[in-house]
């Protein structure tokens, strides 16, 4: 218990380091009050451009990916899907606590991003199996995306659909069965629910029909020629 506990809130610390506030504040622009007021990567591109937007989302990825394999190398859980179930249960409660971290950072009084790109991070630090579901939600995000233009839809379309491919991954693999799939998927629909529940802002301006886009190749294309 006290391991889980030490590792769980070293990940929400790692996983609260803002690194998009940090980003935008180095080019003098406080990122809490432009754009969206999202510190995530969709928001720093946006306000302050593609480079500092790519960065902090190589970051936010990082920040879930290292504590996930750090806790998966002390606990003995990392790329063992015959682990005993309880350190599974224990492992993951790392990638969690990274998410979370990054959605409510105790650096900025607890103001945060959506957690797509430290939910990636961490299911990519878990098992194989999440790794195949994470490409699948990849593929889901980018279709969504060129269909509709909507990030906040495609993000959560993806993330919805991350659980659904590492319940059928298994299936497919049938010599990777094990007890070790129902904590995947828990906590995969987990982090589901929180990047959807982040969104619902999204969401709400879908339906009202007051969120922006991203501009196609179209778009810029003709923006150019004007």
């Amino acid at each position: 218990m006290l391991t889980a506990l030490i590792l769980a809130s070293t990940a929400y610390l790692i996983g609260g380091i803002p690194f998009g506030y940090l980003i935008a504040r180095s080019r003098g622009v406080n990122i809490l009050k432009e754009g969206s007021g999202n510190i995530g990567a969709t928001n720093v591109k946006r306000v302050v451009g593609r480079g500092p937007g790519n960065l902090c989302f190589a970051l936010d990825v990082a920040k879930g990916l290292a504590p996930t394999l750090a806790a998966g190398l002390i606990l003995g859980t990392l790329g063992n899907l015959d682990a005993p179930p309880s350190s599974i249960w224990v492992w993951l409660l790392t990638p969690v606590a990274a998410v979370v971290g990054h959605m409510f950072s105790p650096w900025l009084g607890f103001k945060g991003g959506k957690g797509v790109a430290t939910g990636l991070g961490a299911l990519l630090g878990v098992f194989w199996v999440l790794t195949l579901a994470v490409v699948g939600g990849l593929l889901v995000w980018l279709a969504v995306l060129k269909l509709s233009r909507y990030v906040g839809l495609a993000s959560v379309c993806a993330a919805i659909s991350v659980p659904i491919w590492a319940a059928l991954l298994p299936i497919i693999f049938e010599g990777y069965l094990s007890a070790s799939v129902l904590p995947m998927l828990a906590m995969s629909g987990l982090l589901a629910v929180l990047v959807v529940a982040r969104h619902r802002g999204n969401l709400r301006r879908i339906l009202a029909g007051t969120e922006p886009k991203i501009r196609s190749t179209a778009d810029g294309a003709a923006a150019k020629a004007q």
